[in-house]
């Protein structure tokens, strides 16, 4: 459990220390000082309380401000050439309100909105109301409101006659006079339907309104030329309307309206913009593709960006707008905040070409394909050698298979495909992919080693893969070979033969003298003919990547195993991200073929890149749509990728610093095939421990270039070739960078020599070993060293340049150095058991008879993993 002083984490944190002890307090931690220390439980004790504390001031404020200062400096020149240096400050402040407040002042104006419209309803049933009470009043009225308006009308025609020569007149006035002609002349079934207007304005009971009175017209001008006629012809008292003429200084100018009266205005217009708040949510059905913005996952919800980042904060995920978020991500996002996520299902253009390549083909027996799996130096590659009478590993680096190995064999009963993986438990990725192409699985076991580790892995990949297992117990020749040991242990496993009462077949063979090989194959053709194993052979090829390497003379090179079709040369094949056309079909030999049927393994070349291991091989008609599909695959790994560099997550402050305080040992990585740049990775990211943590930095198929090295030197990486060499400009490059770069061809020295430099890495063990120990007997006064303690050495040895305790009732109550050391009137440097001696302590007089002196050395002893 890691400890830390008050006052250097308060440091760390960048807060007093007198804070720190109050925050402390706060949480429930009291009793400290600036010395004590701090364990990690206080620590997240802490944590909590400060979360907390923030949780509960946003709750109760309704908005924070945010304040930032930042200087700068900006260098300015003279004409002179002196330059000065002027110093800016920028204060920025930016204020977030609480969205709950906002949302409480809303529904509070709402409900006031609400409560004016049922106001006003209300006022409107009750003016309704009254009118009706009103309507009696208003016929009683209406024969006496008409006769009022023929008085209105014919005084307004004989004023239009008398004041035709008057050209001064209030606008407003004359307004009012043209509005009661208007009235006064309009038809009897006009003047009835515009009662009910009128009556709000006229009072039943009031007395009917009289025209001013005007003087009398002269005969003048508008009498003889007009002859009571008004502007369109016609007469007044022929029923048409009377018109007033303005005077000929305010023609041509427009006429004031008269203003709208506070209670004429419409309710139901000024009501129809006002904002009702939804009384429900809105949930969206959002597609999530494999990758999705910030900003196109809020708009697919039809939220604010801000809301999206919002919630991916309280969810412990610092993003920004434009960032992409996986699938997986975007899901849990738009769950969070109340909408359904559908993940959308991309376009599979691998399975439509299969679909279509898999339609009306005749299915037909094929062989069948076996992986050799198994501890290793459990004899596979040599049983394996056996078959093929060859000698496979005898060129194998270290006696083991570094690679996977493909082989056909042809038998008198049929063919067989081979799968050869490795043994060695770094190899375990490897052995996953041979499972998954397998038909069958020879379980190898050594009889005199029995079942080891990878053994057992080798049982698990095989069930997990849901393929028959045959086991082969090798090695039977030898004199410590135990077969009957060997099933027993396998019987722990559910590997039951047989003989047993199981369904596991068990063959005992020999590799070195063949014995037991054929019955072993008999077995295989046996099984394969229970599966009845059939595919087309016709159309175009697929299949699975079993290798890939890149070789400097031929490029990029696949060992493929067709499982379907016909693979023939110049056939354009898409493999994972990777396409081009098949110029170079060889065996596992390297003899050149035309074609290549089903469970046939198989070396191409023509590749645009070097595919993964594990990746589907599928034969396309069109090289520019596999070309395409090959550049989507490309892309769309990029935004897989790139989103889950850009995925992070909020950490705690204590993980951070202990991520701080750990070691990194950077690697690159260069192989000769994509299969063993996956084992190395693997194998040596899992050796980190809490102090150094193996890193690899770049893992890729090839011989070391200048980029590689540049990549290094940028990184602080060490380069390790496995079976590949750096070129020529890439020497000189390390040479002048002085790059540590180490070649290997057997992955036991690559974790060695990692494991050794961690190991150097690590921080070394200090301990104190005890020299010698001191009983005081007697102590002497001197005025220039102080006291003297004359010494009797009981155990050990006393060496003047070590330091010293001093015990008292077997308790320290002094921990110095040795000022002076004498026998006698000699300074001496060591004084050894059994003799006496006296002893003078620096900065330290208060020595007294009977304590004892205690002698240590520090001793450091580097870690070892």
């Amino acid at each position: 459990m890691s400890q830390v002083t008050i006052t250097r984490f308060a440091k760390q944190i960048n807060v007093s220390a007198e804070k720190l002890l109050t925050q402390l307090e706060d949480a429930g931690i009291e009793g400290k000082n600036k010395k004590d220390s701090l364990t990690d439980d206080e620590k997240m004790k802490l944590l909590e309380s400060l979360q907390s504390n923030h949780a509960r001031r946003m709750a109760v404020g309704h908005q924070i401000t945010l304040k930032r200062k930042t200087t700068s400096e900006i260098k300015q020149t003279s004409r002179t050439g002196a330059a000065r240096t002027v110093h800016v400050e920028t204060k920025k402040r930016r204020t977030f309100v609480k969205r709950s407040a906002i949302e409480a002042q809303h529904a509070k104006e709402t409900a006031k909105l609400a409560a004016e419209q049922a106001q006003r309803s209300a006022q409107k049933e009750a003016e309704q109301k009254r009118l009706g009470e009103e309507a009696k009043a208003r016929e009683a009225s209406e024969k006496a409101i008409q006769h009022a308006a023929m008085q209105v009308a014919e005084q307004a025609r004989l004023e239009h006659e008398a004041q035709r020569t008057q050209r001064e007149k209030d606008a407003e006035e004359l307004a009012t006079v043209e509005t009661e002609a208007a009235v006064a002349t309009e038809p009897a079934d006009v003047q009835a339907a515009t009662s009910a207007k009128a009556e709000t304005e006229i009072q039943p009971d009031a007395p009917a309104p009289t025209p001013p009175e005007t003087p009398p017209a002269p005969a003048g001008d508008g009498a003889r030329k007009g002859k009571g006629k008004n502007k369109k012809g016609k007469g007044a008292g022929q029923g048409g309307r009377a018109e007033l003429h303005v005077a000929k200084e305010r023609r041509g100018k427009t006429r004031r309206k008269p203003m709208r009266k506070p209670g004429k205005i419409s309710s139901t217009i000024s009501d129809a913009h006002a904002f009702v708040k939804p009384t429900e949510s809105v949930v969206h059905e959002v597609q999530i593709p494999e990758t999705i913005s910030v900003a196109d996952l809020a708009q697919a919800m039809s939220v604010k960006a801000g809301e999206v980042i919002k919630a991916m904060m309280a969810m412990g995920s610092m993003v920004t707008i434009n960032q992409l978020l996986d699938q997986d991500t975007a899901i849990l996002v738009v769950e969070e905040m109340g909408h359904r996520a559908k993940a959308m299902a991309d376009e599979d253009p691998e399975a439509l070409l299969l679909a279509q390549n898999d339609q009306a083909q005749e299915l037909k027996p094929r062989p069948p394909v076996v992986t050799v799996m198994g501890h290793v130096d459990h004899g596979k590659t040599s049983l394996l050698d056996t078959i093929r009478k060859s000698k496979v590993a005898g060129g194998e680096a270290g006696g083991i298979t570094q690679h996977i190995g493909a082989y056909k064999v042809k038998l008198d009963k049929g063919e067989i495909c081979f799968l050869d993986t490795p043994g060695h438990e770094a190899f375990s990725a490897m052995r996953v992919r041979g499972a998954k192409a397998t038909d069958l699985v020879i379980l190898v076991v050594a009889a005199d080693d029995g079942v080891k580790p990878q053994t057992i892995e080798a049982i698990s990949h095989a069930r997990a893969a849901d393929v028959p297992l045959i086991v082969a117990i090798n090695k039977i020749d030898r004199e410590q070979a135990d077969v009957e040991k060997v099933k027993q242990e396998l019987t722990h496993h559910e590997v039951v033969s047989e003989e047993l009462g199981g369904d596991v077949l068990m063959n005992e063979v020999s590799a070195l003298s063949g014995e037991g090989v054929d019955e072993l194959l008999e077995s295989v053709l046996l099984q394969a003919e229970v599966l009845d194993l059939k595919t087309r052979y016709d159309g175009p090829a697929g299949g699975q990547v079993v290798e890939a390497r890149l070789d400097k003379g031929r490029g990029p090179v696949a060992t493929v195993l067709v499982q379907r079709g016909t693979l023939r040369r110049g056939d354009t094949v898409l493999a994972g991200r990777e396409s081009g056309r098949v110029r170079v079909l060889a065996d596992d030999r390297g003899r050149p073929l035309q074609q290549a049927g089903p469970s046939t393994p198989v070396e191409i070349q023509g590749l645009a890149g070097v595919p993964v291991a594990g990746d589907d091989l599928l034969v396309v008609g069109d090289e520019r749509k596999a070309r395409e599909i090959a550049l989507h695959r490309q892309g769309k790994y990029k935004e897989v990728k790139l989103a889950q560099q850009q995925k992070s997550k909020l950490e705690s402050m204590l993980n951070r610093m202990e991520e701080e305080r750990a070691k990194s040992l950077n690697l690159l990585i260069k192989a000769d095939v994509q299969g063993s740049v996956e084992a190395l990775s693997d194998a040596l990211e899992k050796m980190s421990i809490d102090d150094v943590e193996v890193k690899v930095v770049h893992g890729m198929v090839g011989g070391i270039t200048e980029s590689d090295v540049n990549l290094a030197v940028a990184s602080g990486a060490i380069i390790i070739g496995f079976n590949v060499r750096a070129d020529a400009t890439a020497r000189k490059l390390i040479e002048n960078e002085g790059v540590e770069v180490h070649y290997y061809n057997v992955i036991y020295d690559v974790l060695d020599v990692v494991k050794s430099r961690m190991s150097g890495m690590l921080s070394p063990i200090i301990k104190e070993k005890p020299v010698g120990l001191v009983e005081v007997r007697d102590v002497f006064k001197t005025p220039k060293i102080g006291a003297i303690a004359g010494s009797y050495v009981m155990d050990g040895a006393i060496k003047r340049n070590l330091p010293v305790r001093v015990l008292r009732d077997n308790i320290v109550i002094f921990e110095g150095a040795i000022d002076s050391l004498r026998r006698f009137k000699e300074d001496v440097n060591e004084v050894k058991s059994g003799f006496e001696c006296g002893i003078g302590i620096k900065n330290y007089n208060d020595v007294k008879v009977g304590d004892q002196i205690e002698v240590f050395e520090i001793v450091e002893t580097a870690q070892q993993l």
